[in-house]
């Protein structure tokens, strides 16, 4: 797939504020700081098309980018973030819940893991919740570029036991949003599900 065309539509803090078409959509989705935003960005090879920063908790809404007129790419607002108030989490927490379980547009979510390190107790939280979720489910390692070739190989086994833990099989992607490792796959899997649809 090449990305012709990618624009920022709107940012939504509940269901109802939501771009109410029906294309398909990829949301992306991870613990804060995971490097979701650094990752967009690459995907679509756009410098500072979803907003980054060194200080967790920066994408506080469900921001929509409208990408070749055909489908909507989500970035949603990082989980477990604790420097906002436990009511603000958990509010972000019921919306991208609802968000998964209930969008009748979504495609795909592309579930982002730190490759460095195990599975978290979030990590896993969403990996159960996506088990009820009718969209398809894969999960992305980030910042694949700071791992040795052998911790690499790990880094996937260690993901793949922990969602065989779960009774789950899904697809595991090393990715980088510095050296663009794993930019086709995503678009493949895109591709493959718009052709789906």
């Amino acid at each position: 797939m090449t990305i012709e065309q990618v624009a920022f539509v709107q940012g939504a803090t509940s269901l109802a504020q939501m771009p109410d078409e029906p294309i398909p959509e990829f949301a992306f989705v991870g613990r804060s700081n995971v490097g979701k935003s650094s990752l967009i960005n690459r995907l679509f090879e756009r410098r500072n098309l979803a907003r980054t920063s060194s200080t967790p908790g920066k994408t506080q809404e469900i921001n929509f980018f409208r990408v070749n007129d055909a489908f909507h790419v989500v970035d949603l607002p990082g989980f477990g973030y604790a420097k906002v108030s436990k009511k603000q989490r958990a509010a972000w927490q019921k919306l991208i819940g609802h968000y998964l379980m209930e969008r009748r547009q979504l495609r795909a979510v592309f579930q982002l893991v730190d490759a460095r390190h195990e599975p978290t107790a979030l990590d896993k939280e969403l990996m159960i919740l996506m088990r009820e979720s009718p969209a398809e489910h894969v999960v992305l390692l980030t910042k694949g570029d700071k791992l040795s070739g052998n911790q690499r190989q790990k880094a996937v086994s260690r993901v793949r036991k922990t969602l065989a833990s779960l009774g789950q099989e899904k697809p595991v992607i090393l990715t980088s949003a510095h050296d663009g490792r794993g930019r086709d796959e995503m678009l493949n899997w895109m591709q493959t599900l718009l052709l789906a649809a």
